[in-house]
């Protein structure tokens, strides 16, 4: 539980990151980029269609990416998928800290929409329910329709998931709104806040292995 809220907490920051300091481009939400691109097309903006498919692109390329390093044939090379991905999404955060502005704001988005797809690949499920790190209309509607099972029968297990759904959503709120007043305040190295957050989440990760070795956490 606790590595899905570092999680969500990091998605909506840099959501938030990407849209107030590259270019007004969700890294993370693709639904808000078919969006956008649905505008421009039908106003012939074609520049700024190239601009918001681009992500798209690289999201589905790092889709690709974690289902190979997930495959058994990786596990010689890359024994702890889970842990490998945290690893590569802060290195390449860290890296994007050093671009400045004046950089093309593609290079970035780009990336970041990348490791973000990793992400959400990688870490699907919570407590042994499906869950999404990067975005919430998934995780809202789970969490309203739980807690509807809770109210209408009675249910302490629906009760609990509904708990912690929500506790999901409002990390990711808190994620954007930290994202959004740091990014908007420090600039491009505010990334490195979500840095920090991913750097916590494999020092937990590699305490709870610790704790419980037979145990496979996937959050």
């Amino acid at each position: 539980m606790e590595l899905g809220i570092l999680l969500a907490i990091v998605g909506g920051f840099l959501d938030a990151y990407t849209f107030v300091g590259r270019g007004g481009v969700f890294a993370n939400a693709q639904t808000g980029n078919v969006v956008l691109i649905g505008m421009e097309v039908a106003t012939g903006e074609w520049g700024q269609v190239v601009l918001h498919a681009i992500p798209i692109l690289a999201f589905m390329i790092g889709v690709v990416v974690a289902e190979m390093i997930k495959k058994p044939s990786m596990r010689l090379f890359i024994p702890d998928s889970e842990r490998a991905v945290l690893i590569l999404e802060i290195a390449v955060l860290f890296i994007i800290g050093f671009i400045p502005y004046t950089s093309p704001n593609i290079i970035v988005t780009v990336a970041i929409s990348f490791v973000s797809s990793v992400q959400v690949s990688s870490f699907r499920k919570l407590v042994g329910s499906t869950y999404n790190t990067t975005m919430i209309t998934g995780n809202l509607r789970s969490a309203t329709q739980e807690a509807y099972f809770a109210f209408t029968s009675k249910d302490n297990e629906s009760a609990r998931r509904a708990i912690r759904y929500s506790t999901i959503n409002l990390s990711f709120l808190a994620g954007a709104i930290l994202g959004g007043l740091l990014t908007s305040f420090i600039g491009v190295k505010a990334v490195w806040v979500a840095v920090i957050i991913l750097i916590c989440s494999v020092i937990l990760f590699s305490t709870d292995d610790c704790k419980s070795k037979n145990t496979h956490i996937e959050v």
